[in-house]
């Protein structure tokens, strides 16, 4: 056989492979995680195997890429389009269609025996009108959105992350009035109660990352937002926070929520917080947590900060650092196996490749001087980016293996 021959016999081996690779051999329904009730048969346990999406844009682009002859990209993402990736529900559906989406995504994880990780996006006023701008109308509809997708949900084990943003880029951070404010914290209490029904559905509240806000005001987001009633809180979705600032970060949030919860007259500011020297923070949180508190649990998107966040090497008005930064690269690969008590998983919630919106850095003109032309709109496939991504990944990008095997 040629050389070209074989690269393309490769190439498309690869594409075939990635369909299949991340099946388990045998259909097992993960375990519960160890732990209080918090945690008892909804927290996705060491050994999950999360949703891996055999028809996935990453597969879509290994195609395109085998078609255009460009064998190198085509394999990686083969390799990107083998890991699970969170399924985003953004309201554009009625209830009983979200319902119906839902139960279609059930199915096919439970032919695969495979646990689904699902974005919630569609609260009023989401991401503060942005790029991301959307949601539904107004707090009644929206409850009648959140009960289709428990509907769809049943009784499968399900992992939420509600509403991206949904706390940390509240009214009350981008200029909205206390009624709107209000409005959100019972929006996203209401959600919690409803996804909570279902039994096996472990959701997860917004929490923003480590360079955001403070341990003490994203902490009392979370209490206000109901957090003691979910399995826990979410950090660095569509962000390039490092897992290591990210784990910090989060562990004392979920010491602080505990704090704030559990001592009359505590108030934010009281919380030691991520810019403290860190010797100084774990003293303030010895002292004032106990160490069988039952603190709530988080996950991490490491889907894209493999080469963390990115510093600008030119001057711009807003270098908007969290806008399809460049160089960066696909981060930790999904698992349950942390290794770390309060971290449930890294999971890839972003979904590698689509764009974070048409940014332009506070440059006029329309186009983007890192890339200079315009980027594509939020959700948009961008298949450079993507390609950057596999080329960037920290560690390097191999296959998925089912959950349990090994290398």
């Amino acid at each position: 056989m040629s050389r070209p021959r074989r690269r393309i016999a490769a190439a498309s081996a690869a594409v075939a492979a990635a369909a299949v690779c991340c099946l388990p051999a045998s259909a097992s329904a993960a375990p519960a995680a160890p732990g209080g009730d918090r945690a008892a048969g909804r927290a996705p346990g060491p050994g999950t195997s999360f949703y891996v999406d055999l028809d996935s844009k990453a597969l879509h682009q290994a195609a395109a890429d085998l078609r255009a002859g460009d064998w190198d990209n085509a394999l990686a993402m083969a390799k990107m389009g083998s890991y699970p990736v969170a399924q985003w529900f953004n309201g554009t559906a009625t209830p009983q269609e979200t319902t119906t989406a839902m139960a279609q995504l059930q199915a096919k994880a439970a032919r695969q025996h495979q646990t689904p990780v699902v974005v919630a996006y569609n609260v009023p006023g989401r991401d503060c009108s942005q790029y991301s701008a959307g949601g539904a109308s107004n707090s009644a509809e929206y409850a009648a959105w959140v009960d289709g997708l428990a509907r769809g949900i049943g009784d499968r084990r399900t992992v939420v992350v509600l509403e991206p943003d949904g706390l940390a880029l509240s009214p009350a951070y981008c200029g909205g009035t206390a009624r709107q404010q209000a409005d959100r914290l019972a929006e996203i209490n209401g959600a919690v109660d409803r996804l909570a029904e279902q039994p096996h559905a472990a959701v997860y509240l917004d929490a923003g990352h480590s360079a955001w806000q403070s341990t003490g005001t994203m902490a009392k987001l979370l209490v206000d937002g109901g957090v003691e009633r979910a399995q826990g809180f979410f950090l660095n979705v569509s962000n390039y926070q490092r897992d290591a600032d990210l784990i910090r970060y989060g562990t004392q949030v979920a010491k602080c929520s505990w704090y704030l919860s559990h001592t009359p007259g505590a108030v934010a500011d009281d919380c030691a917080n991520q810019y403290w020297p860190q010797a100084d923070a774990d003293a303030w949180y010895t002292a004032h947590v106990p160490a069988d508190a039952k603190l709530p649990h988080f996950v991490v998107d490491s889907s894209r900060n493999g080469q963390g966040p990115w510093t600008p090497t030119a001057t711009y008005p807003d270098p908007q650092t969290w806008c399809n930064p460049p160089g960066r690269g696909l981060g930790t690969r999904p698992t349950a196996d942390t290794g770390t008590p309060l971290l449930d998983a890294f999971l890839w919630v972003k979904v590698p490749g689509e764009s974070d919106g048409s940014c332009t850095r506070g440059t006029t003109g329309g186009t983007d001087p890192e890339y200079g032309a315009a980027d594509p709109a939020a959700g948009a496939w961008w298949p450079a980016q993507a390609h950057t991504l596999a080329a960037n990944a920290s560690p390097a990008l191999a296959f998925g293996l089912p959950a349990g095997t090994h290398r």
